[in-house]
């Protein structure tokens, strides 16, 4: 899944939405002390006051927040595992009785908590629901659509939330008119800030895939692995993160560490004019003959297929490897490169990174920007000077 494909489903979630039907949700509460299951309740959707359902369909959209690889991880099942998860899931999407649907949930608590321990008593939520997609956009002119060929995707979702104590809090109360102590016994659900979940299956504009899942972590960079294989019975994932890092790696081997800011910047120029001609079509990747095109094209000398493929091989082991275009980049318009030095940090973004120099002069070394402008310091306008020598007039 693209961004694209999440954030069509994420906005699915909203209350009175024709387009979105969830049938059932199933709620989980598992004690913190035994990481055992204490209670659990099935019922219909519809069924809950109007308030309930907006904040669990906030939760699901906070669940399905954040950006690919970074907090949502597209994963593989793996083939030939017992108890699959895959399969179990997929069980529960087909199952017609409440009871079937009810049983295979339960199994993937069971999962959950044989490989898990929570700080917190814990609530785990799955709907199970299905949102129509038009196959063509819904005429402009008011003209009935309803004739209109619709893609049914039926889908589960899970969301892993944490309990908190109530407050102690301080009352006053007007018909007595006296202040009152109010301590709440029951625990609070943390609807905002999920700690984990998943969406089965994946979907890539219209079509379903029930090979892939998508993760959802609780953290940015910071996927359960653990979750991931043993729960998930899914591939290791690499984060936006460890791409990057990987990357990096690489290009340092290949350049040994030599590298200026213009070549730099153009690094970024033509890996984001990848990422812009293909950003209708599924994130391109960059290989070991990707990766030789980019640092020629960026003017850097005596690239060879046979160093890349060496630093592929001793950074990764994987000669194979294919790393994702968007995780390299930083964003490209913003000012997201910072530049730290032991006096100043520069922010820039990677547009613009051609225009930053590291020179040196009578043995020292300094950060040159080149500015179109006059620099102006707390409302003082500097006076140019050459090279460490104020301009004569």
């Amino acid at each position: 899944m693209n961004k694209k494909d999440v954030a069509t489903i994420r906005r699915q979630f909203k209350v009175d939405n024709a387009s979105l039907k969830i049938g059932s949700i199933f709620n989980v509460y598992i004690m913190r002390e035994s990481s055992d299951i204490y209670h659990y309740q099935n019922q219909p959707f519809d069924l809950l006051e109007r308030e309930q359902q907006e904040l669990f369909l906030t939760n699901f959209k906070k669940v399905l927040g954040g950006n690919i690889d970074e907090k949502l991880f597209e994963l593989t099942f793996k083939k030939n595992v017992g108890n699959s998860s895959q399969l179990i899931l997929h069980q529960g999407l087909l199952a017609t009785q409440t009871e079937d649907w009810q049983m295979h949930m339960l199994r993937m608590v069971e999962k959950m908590l044989a490989h898990s321990q929570y700080e917190m008593d814990v609530v785990i939520t799955f709907i199970r629901g299905e949102y129509y997609k038009s196959t063509k956009r819904r005429q402009q002119d008011g003209e009935d659509s309803s004739r209109d060929a619709v893609y049914s995707h039926p889908f589960i979702l899970c969301s892993i939330n944490t309990t908190q104590e109530a407050k102690k809090e301080l009352l006053f109360d007007y018909v007595e008119k006296e202040f009152k102590y109010n301590f709440a016994v029951d625990p609070i659900i943390n609807l905002q800030a999920p700690i984990g979940g998943f969406l089965f299956p994946c979907f890539t504009d219209s079509a379903a895939d029930v090979n892939h899942i998508l993760y959802a972590s609780g953290k940015v960079h910071e996927p359960d692995h653990d979750f991931i294989e043993h729960v998930l019975n899914s591939e290791e994932t690499m984060t936006a993160k460890d791409d990057k890092f990987v990357f990096e790696e690489i290009i340092k081997d290949v350049t040994n560490d030599q590298l200026n800011t213009s070549t730099l910047s153009n690094v970024y120029e033509e890996i984001n004019r990848m990422i812009v001609e293909n950003e209708e079509d599924e994130a391109p990747t960059l290989d070991v003959k990707d990766v030789e095109r980019v640092l020629t094209t960026s003017g850097v000398e005596h690239v060879t297929t046979e160093k890349v493929q060496e630093a592929f091989k001793q950074i990764i082991d994987d000669e194979k490897y294919e790393i994702k275009a968007n995780s390299i980049v930083p964003k490209y318009t913003s000012k997201s490169i910072k530049i730290t030095t032991k006096l100043a940090t520069i922010s820039i973004s990677p547009q613009d990174l051609r225009y930053v120099k590291q020179v040196s002069l009578s043995g020292k070394r300094y950060l040159m920007v080149e500015v179109e402008e006059d620099t102006v310091i707390e409302g003082f306008t500097m006076i140019p000077e050459a090279f460490g020598e104020k301009v004569e007039n």
